[in-house]
Order: C-alpha cells, then sequence, then structure tokens
C-alpha cells in the first residue's frame, strides 16, 4: 500500500492548489480526482462559457466595426471552430495545472476516492480498487460529494 503525507480528494481549484502547497513545503502527495484535473469550473463551467463569450464579444465587435470605417459586408462565424477553440482553451490550462502538479512529484491518481478507514483512502479506478494511505486528508470535493 503506498503511503502519503498528504493525500487530497479532488482536484478543483482548492484541491490542486492545497496538493501544490503541501508539495512546496516538501510533503509526499496524492491527489485523487473522478474527472478531469481543474475541476467544474475550469472543465464544464466558467472557463468554457467565457471562452464562448469571448467568440461572441469579438464578433459583435466587428460587426459593429462600420462605425469605424471597418468593411465587414461577408462577416459570419464558423460554429465548429469557436467550439474547438473553447476546447483549446481548456486543454491548455489543465495541462497546465496537470504539469505544474507532476513537477512537485504529486501523484494524480485517477478514480473516485472515499474513506475505507483511518488514515486510508479507497479508490475505484476504471481497472479495479486501490487503496493508499495518507498521514492527512483533504477533503476538497467542491459541491459534489
Amino acid at each position: 500500500m503506498e503511503e502519503y503525507e498528504v493525500v487530497v480528494i479532488g482536484a478543483g481549484p482548492g484541491g490542486y492548489a492545497a496538493a501544490i502547497r503541501a508539495a512546496d513545503l516538501g510533503k509526499k502527495v496524492a491527489i485523487i480526482e473522478r474527472r478531469e484535473i481543474g475541476g467544474t469550473c475550469l472543465n464544464r463551467g466558467c472557463i468554457p462559457t467565457k471562452a464562448l463569450l469571448r467568440s461572441a464579444e469579438i464578433y459583435e465587435m466587428v460587426k459593429k466595426g462600420t462605425q469605424f470605417g471597418i468593411v465587414n459586408e461577408n462577416l459570419s462565424y464558423d460554429l465548429e471552430s469557436i467550439h474547438k477553440r473553447k476546447k483549446e482553451v481548456v486543454e491548455r490550462l489543465r495541462t497546465g495545472i496537470e504539469f505544474l502538479l507532476k513537477k512537485r512529484g504529486v501523484a494524480i491518481k485517477k478514480g473516485s476516492g472515499k474513506l475505507a478507514d483511518r488514515g486510508s483512502v479507497e479508490i475505484d479506478t476504471k481497472t479495479g480498487k486501490e487503496t493508499i494511505r495518507g498521514e492527512n486528508l483533504i477533503i476538497a470535493t467542491g459541491s459534489e460529494p
């Protein structure tokens, strides 16, 4: 059974920040995430929404360009490209967070973590169950347990 000084359940902003800080303080750290690193805001909420909104803002700005002498007779948008950009923005940010975790030696565990017994966390992964021990446990699952 792998042992860590700090085990963080949840890799959203609270979880990954705690994991990075603990690693910076010299602790052996594992972080467990059942979905994507970065949490809801990065992957399904704030960031994708703002990326889409930015495309709409630019479209509107160009559309009103005639007020400034900019001709835009054939203005159009490509929804597929807009969604592609949104995915690229999210992926770039997620990759950056994963880099920061790996650079500090944080073990990233993919799966759903639950407290097993004192100091133990059971992780349900795609390939089965894994149990790790943590001297300190941080539950950072956000609004969902």
